[in-house]
């Protein structure tokens, strides 16, 4: 019989152990040998840290108070307090706080948001059913983040940051149940990847800003002391308490690790170890069956199975075991990696190898207490007094060719050693991890050494390593030579190169980078975008000092993501964060794309909360449009296009943003009248009606009560009452024109004169003479109603060419600082205007064979008191003498002089 079938075949074996192809098969929990009852898989514990670099400062736990309490009291709060160590037995993983308050595992919210639940198969089955379930998940976190930012006061920044992690954590939760459902769809997968990268980068700003925070605050409040002590334990502390390098560093390695317990999960339902006391049982069985049977083996193997047989012996275990070995140790490293290491140690006794669990625990610190309590009553001392020794073997084991990768990585990352650590790390975070592991327990020896605490077995490690001249620095600097090409890549995705610079401290290097994103071709991720937004709103809070040009330039691309994807309400609060002067400008550009009538209020509204110039700003909308208009204001020839098109009814209702605050009645006016200029150039006067008929009747009665309001008893302003004189100018001009059109529509529809019958019999005579009195009652009537008109004209006319105090559309006072285009508007006007009134009125005149009133307009327009001959020009008097002229040949058909007075005989 060959050796596999013997050996996996025993029946001694499967009476006593469970055998691991037994395992495989199943997912039950297996009996306990101790209490033969079943051992259900426990759940991993939450945790916050667990690593062997943090336990260097077991009893240096910072307890990180929100900087909200920091700023409002003033005082020193202190950094560190004691937290003591819990103890294996309750299966408790949390060694210290440190990140207790802004550590939050998203596993932690899966019974909630599981896919599998109601509520999560309602929503993920809702989302399938979308184009692009991604974006149509994380839409919402766009309105999320603002009202979480407009939620917490300005001293509450870390509140604030911990609201933006848990809010990217559900939307995960959400992407993820879709994406199990769905399938691996890239766009969902990539946008659910992208919010764990954010959710990941605001949990090391929370960690590592408030540190930094408390540390600037307590800068001027205190001077470290250094106490010499003979604990390396209390040695640590003091070094954690007075070194932000060292402090910083550790917290980078429990973010990281914080990351890897996340995905790791529940990782005691994955491994595939169930409760037994007998390691290599494969082995153990081959070796019994070959007892009783005396037979050698086929395949050499060891002999002995105490734990450092097959390195000293240089003999294999049996295939299984070094199967079930590989797998356990590449768990263990895994549960390490997590920060886990209680719950590798349990792994290890739960597996039966409870002396591999036991070298696990040399790293820890050694104090004895009996040394400087001064009590009579002996306490139980902590660590290993052996440490060096301890350090000393795990880093040769690490050395060790023999030992397997995961085995040798563990003890590397136990004793400091990075080559072999960094052998199987594949991410960019798990090198990061181990730079900064090796980094933090290198400071720590060398501070043991520096204090005469180090044992003489640390100083028989390499040199390299404990002469290294670690700095955050020098570890991004040896990531960037990797020989990796997925950590090359991924230390140029967006969010590791944020972290990077995050954990470096470098904001100026930082908005480099985001201007080099802002100026690339390719366009940002839009979740990217947000959270470059807030990130930057966060350290403004904090009061850093930062870029102010590239700060800017954020903002204003992510606002202009908010107007392009209509985001409507979210604009003007991320507007309101700009300088004043750009704030103005930005809003104005946004409100000129809403052009849904009943949206404005609502813009204007949220306007004023963001605390925004509001009439600042509805006046550069309307100058802006203004602007774009290039209408000359020259003499137009008769074909000119007066009807109204598509950029005349926007001019006409950009003046509805003046429109909502009768605080701003005054602006209104002006820019209605700058408006109604350019329409009357053009001689578009259905277009200057519309504008004229948008500004409230009681506009004039609101400037002055405003005025008054205030305590003013003194006239207006010259530039509200010089407005208000235009507008009246333009009122004047307008029933002019329309008394005009109403006079020419009723000359032109005079009644038609009845063509008589020729030899008509006596009943169409009859017939003939009625229609005959009805035209003739018809045309006294339309005679009448064409001389009320043509009163109506003449007296409208009138009150335009003789306009009161100086004439049309002259000021009648001079202001402070005049504006030179509206004056030069106005004059053209003036030339334009009055010449067209005029030879309107004698037209009217002739027609109604007014002839003798026609040429008293000769004196209004020849007058010194209203100088009209001055706004005509040569061709325009020629033209109005000739009419003149034919006016008084008509009266002299009349048998009446020129001047239509009868001849004296």
């Amino acid at each position: 019989m060959e050796w596999g079938e013997s050996e996996l075949q025993s029946p001694v074996v499967r009476d006593d152990y469970v055998t691991d192809a037994a395992r495989r098969r199943s997912r039950v929990a297996f009996p306990s040998p101790n209490t033969g009852s079943p051992v259900v898989p426990m759940a991993t514990p939450a945790r916050t840290l667990t690593t062997p670099a943090s336990l260097f400062r077991q009893a240096v736990t910072p307890r990180v108070p929100d900087v909200s309490s920091i700023l409002a009291s003033g005082a020193r709060t202190p950094r560190y307090q004691y937290t003591p160590r819990s103890t294996l037995g309750n299966l408790n993983l949390d060694d210290s706080d440190w990140t207790t308050s802004f550590y939050t595992s998203p596993a932690s919210g899966l019974g909630n948001t599981s896919c599998f639940s109601d509520d999560g198969a309602n929503l993920s089955s809702a989302l399938l059913k979308e184009d692009d379930p991604g974006d149509a998940a994380a839409a919402s976190l766009f309105p999320e983040f603002l009202t979480s930012f407009l939620k917490h006061s300005s001293s509450a920044v870390f509140e604030l940051v911990e609201d933006y992690q848990n809010i990217c954590k559900d939307k995960v939760d959400v992407l993820q149940s879709v994406v199990l459902r769905a399938g691996q769809n890239s766009k969902t997968a990539g946008v659910c990847w992208l919010l764990q990268q954010e959710s990941c980068t605001w949990r090391l700003v929370a960690s590592l800003y408030r540190d930094r925070v408390q540390l600037a605050l307590e800068d001027d409040m205190m001077t470290d002391v250094v106490v010499p002590s003979e604990s390396e334990k209390v040695v640590v502390e003091q070094l954690f308490q007075r070194d932000s390098i060292v402090r910083q560093s550790q917290l980078v390695v429990d973010w990281l690790e914080s990351i890897a317990k996340d995905q790791t999960g529940d990782f005691s339902d994955k491994i595939e170890y169930y409760a037994k006391n007998v390691c290599w049982e494969n082995t153990l069985h081959a070796l019994k069956t070959r007892m009783k049977s005396g037979s050698a083996f086929s395949i050499p193997l060891v002999t002995e199975l105490d734990p450092d047989a097959p390195l000293r012996q240089r003999r294999p275990l049996v295939d299984l075991d070094l199967e079930d070995d590989a797998r356990l140790l590449k768990n263990l490293f895994t549960l390490i990696r997590a920060g886990l290491t209680e719950e590798a140690q349990r792994l290890c006794r739960r597996c039966g190898q409870a002396w591999r669990a036991a070298t696990l625990e040399g790293w820890k610190l050694y104090h004895d207490p009996n040394m400087t309590s001064g009590s009579s009553q002996l306490q139980p001392a902590e660590g290993n007094p052996n440490r060096g020794i301890w350090k000393a073997c795990c880093w040769r084991m690490a050395e060790e060719d023999q030992l397997n990768r995961y085995e040798k990585a563990i003890y590397a990352g136990l004793s400091g050693n990075l080559k072999p650590l960094l052998s199987v790390c594949e991410s960019w975070e798990d090198c990061v991890w181990a730079y900064f592991r090796v980094m933090v327990d290198s400071l720590v020896e060398k501070e043991l050494m520096s204090s005469g605490m180090a044992h003489q077995e640390v100083e028989s490690l390499p040199r390299e390593y404990l002469e290294a001249n670690w700095t955050m620095e020098k570890v991004f600097e040896d990531l960037q030579a990797s020989e990796s090409k997925r950590v090359l890549d991924e230390s140029k995705e967006h969010h590791h190169i944020i972290q990077k610079f995050v954990i470096l401290g470098d904001l100026d290097g930082l908005m480099e980078e985001f201007s080099d994103w802002l100026a690339s071709s390719k366009p940002l991720p839009f979740h990217l975008l947000r959270f470059m937004t807030h990130l930057v709103l966060f350290f403004r809070s904090l009061g850093l000092s930062l870029k102010e040009e590239v700060c800017v330039d954020v903002l204003k691309a992510y606002i202009s993501l908010l107007i392009r994807d209509e985001q409507t309400d979210l604009v003007a609060s991320y507007v309101g964060q700009l300088p004043v002067d750009l704030a103005t400008a930005q809003y104005a550009v946004f409100l000129e794309t809403i052009t849904q009538p009943e949206l404005r209020p609502r813009c204007l509204q949220l306007a004023v909360e963001a605390g925004l110039d509001v009439s600042a700003i509805t006046k550069l909308v309307v100058e802006t449009v203004l602007e774009r208009d290039d209408t000359d204001f020259t003499h137009h020839s008769q074909t000119i296009e007066t009807a109204t098109t598509k950029e005349d009814q926007r001019k006409i209702n950009v003046i509805d943003w003046l429109l909502f605050d009768p605080a701003h009645r005054a602006e209104a006016l002006k820019q209605s009248n700058a408006i109604m200029r350019r329409f009357l150039a053009l001689q578009k006067h259905d277009a200057a009606k519309a504008v004229f008929s948008k500004v409230p009747e009681d506009s004039m009665r609101k400037i002055y009560s405003q005025w008054t309001s205030v305590g003013q008893t003194g006239p207006l302003p010259a530039e509200d009452e010089n407005a208000i004189r235009e507008h009246l100018c333009i009122r004047a001009y307008l029933e002019a024109h329309e008394a005009f059109t109403d006079w020419f529509s009723h000359s032109s529809s005079a009644p038609k004169k009845p063509a008589p019958a020729p030899e008509a019999k006596f009943t169409e005579r009859v017939a003939n003479e009625m229609k005959e009195k009805d035209y003739q009652a018809a045309l006294t009537t339309w005679s009448c109603r064409l001389d009320v008109l043509t009163e109506d004209v003449k007296e409208r006319i009138y009150n335009v060419l003789l306009f009161v105090d100086g004439g049309w559309m002259v000021d009648t006072r001079q202001e402070s600082d005049p504006n030179a285009e509206r004056s030069h508007q106005m004059a053209a006007l003036r030339s334009l205007c009055l010449p067209r009134l005029t030879f309107l009125l004698l037209s009217v005149l002739q027609s109604s064979s007014r002839h003798k009133e026609a040429l008293r307009m000769a004196d209004i327009i020849s007058s010194d008191q209203h100088r009209l001959y001055q706004v005509f020009s040569k061709e325009e008097l020629r033209r109005f003498l000739q009419k003149l002229r034919d006016s008084s040949l008509a009266l002299l058909d009349q048998g009446l002089d020129p001047l239509g007075y009868e001849l004296q005989p």
